[in-house]
């Protein structure tokens, strides 16, 4: 993408690159106005804490999508994916002339001021505020993205100071035992466990536990472009889990069944598609990496990589938690670190991390809580 022309070429582009959509765009016409949305259905097929989409700057007459898996994610919307990857690149209006919203994660990282976001919808659906208050500003112009309980212009408007401080008490209650993986279209359907490491020794205890509430696991944002093109998100959170942590709900006595207990266990069983693993599929983003997704709706689930045998990160989207999006009766939150912050460098995204690490830093001394990490703890 040219930096100084009067004409800027407008990129996106799937994980595995077997998809690429380019087309120009007068500079007076960017940024490009985005929403996040965050209501339950567009973080479950995604994987996300909130998806974004922002107009994609052609007649609709000159983009071919037909080689795209198509979901269809509501009545009046579809989601175009990549069948390889899974990543998405289109929200698709189903009436004519069916015009594309872009993912703005598929965007490529340019040196130019490519994406505003103007509101964040359906807030309300994330009952504690999910991740929008890590991006109450996160435009180059400094301006606010505004919140807002349903749609833009309907319902009630959340100020900054939305929800209160207070109130939100469920990192001191016990943790939940237990809580759902689950995508939109419930082809995957697994349980996470609680991990209790109250009394270890501090060498046996992961990274991914919070020191101060042993029986929790951390959350963090990641900003590589591999997570943001499979995601189809800018900036994502994961969690982290043993693999024995996770199993496979029955429907006797609401029990569960045993999950595989390595990454190999979880290929294979992937590849022999047993009906235990519902829809899961993978993507190879490395040799040694897996990528895992519903091959139905899109959603990623998982990210496996051979050096860590035992575990996966899992996507906090997916996470059906009765407190609200960021999952605070089983994780320790807000997030606690960005992770692969040299990816969004030279870019527009540059920018963009900085602000959400100045946003999560304000939530989090509101809080009371530890200010982000500077550098993710060693694995």
């Amino acid at each position: 993408m040219s930096g100084t022309s009067e004409t800027i070429m407008v990129t996106a582009h799937c994980l595995c690159k077997a998809h690429t959509y380019t087309t120009s765009v007068p500079r007076s016409k960017l940024p490009l106005e985005a929403t996040a949305c965050h209501c339950n259905s567009c973080r479950h097929v995604t994987g996300a804490m909130f998806s974004t989409d922002a107009p994609w700057p052609e007649p609709r007459a000159n983009v071919n999508t037909s080689k795209l898996q198509k979901y269809p994610f509501s009545p009046r919307i579809s989601i175009l994916f990549c069948g390889t990857c899974s990543t998405p690149l289109f929200f698709e209006d189903a009436e004519p002339p069916h015009e594309l919203g872009v993912f703005t994660g598929a965007l490529t990282n340019s040196n130019v001021d490519l994406v505003k976001f103007k509101n964040h919808i359906y807030v309300g659906d994330t009952v504690d505020g999910g991740a929008s208050m890590s991006f109450l500003r996160p435009n180059a112009d400094g301006s606010e993205a505004k919140r807002f309980e349903n749609r833009a212009g309907t319902g009630e408007e959340y100020l900054c100071s939305w929800p209160p401080v207070n109130p939100l008490t469920s990192s001191e209650k016990k943790a939940e035992e237990t809580v759902p993986i689950r995508c939109h279209c419930k082809g995957i359907d697994f349980v996470l466990h609680s991990a209790n490491y109250k009394g270890k020794n501090p060498e046996d205890v992961p990274f991914y536990i919070d020191p101060a509430q042993p029986d929790r696991r951390l959350a963090s944002f990641c900003a590589c472009d591999s997570c943001r093109l499979h995601t189809g998100s800018d900036v994502v959170v994961l969690t982290f889990a043993e693999l024995k942590d996770i199993s496979i709900p029955t429907e006797e006595n609401n029990s569960s069944s045993a999950f595989p207990q390595t990454t190999a266990e979880l290929k294979a069983a992937v590849d022999r598609k047993g009906i235990a693993m519902g829809t899961l599929a993978y993507y190879c983003s490395s040799p040694d990496v897996q990528r895992y997704f519903c091959s139905r709706c899109s959603a990623t689930v998982f990210y496996a990589v051979d050096e860590r045998p035992d575990m996966v990160d899992v996507w906090v989207g997916l996470l059906e938690d009765k407190d609200g999006g960021r999952a605070e009766s089983f994780l320790a939150g807000p997030f606690a670190w960005v992770g692969k912050e040299g990816d969004v460098k030279g870019g527009w995204r540059e920018g963009l991390v900085e602000r959400v690490k100045e946003g999560t830093d304000v939530w989090r001394k509101e809080r009371g809580l530890q200010v982000r990490w500077k550098n993710r703890p060693v694995e």
